[in-house]
């Protein structure tokens, strides 16, 4: 009977650390770790609804796309440092998945544009996406802050 006393007392106290490092993808930028908010710092992907077209012309929902990339890139090595608050109220981070900066991979594969208006870290990256046609500069979008003023 002791046993399973202790049984339960170590499953119950795993379940708060467990929770507390839960890591969910919202969208292309944003992610919860546990239950604080981060917004990645200095880029901005599609909305989750928001429809791009591909080289080809045809339309595709290039938000998901973003999340989808973005979560293959997560995993438990993920380190936020917060760089500011925005008006939300939401931790802006600068984030790293086994020390690589995954704010400037995902503008560099072109999932993501630099949120230029913030900050000038990832411009030269979107740059270099652009040039090279990587995902969303493959085709035809709108920068995901017009899109959000324009569906208002």
């Amino acid at each position: 009977m002791r046993q399973f006393v202790w049984i339960i007392v170590l499953v119950l106290a795993a379940f708060p650390a467990a929770a507390k490092n839960r890591i969910y993808v919202v969208d292309g930028d944003s992610i919860f770790i546990g239950g604080r908010e981060i917004r990645l710092s200095g880029i901005d992907a599609p909305e989750y609804y928001q429809p791009c077209f591909d080289a080809g012309g045809k339309e595709y929902l290039c938000g998901q796309k973003s999340r989808e990339v973005l979560v293959s890139m997560v995993n438990d090595s993920l380190e936020c440092r917060e760089v500011a608050r925005d008006r939300y109220h939401r931790s802006v981070s600068v984030c790293k998945v086994d020390g690589e900066d995954i704010n400037r991979k995902m503008v560099e594969q072109g999932w993501a544009v630099a949120y230029d208006r913030y900050s000038k870290a990832y411009v030269a990256a979107e740059a270099e996406a652009r040039r090279a046609k990587r995902g969303i500069w493959a085709g035809k979008f709108m920068k995901p802050e017009l899109y959000r003023v324009l569906k208002r």
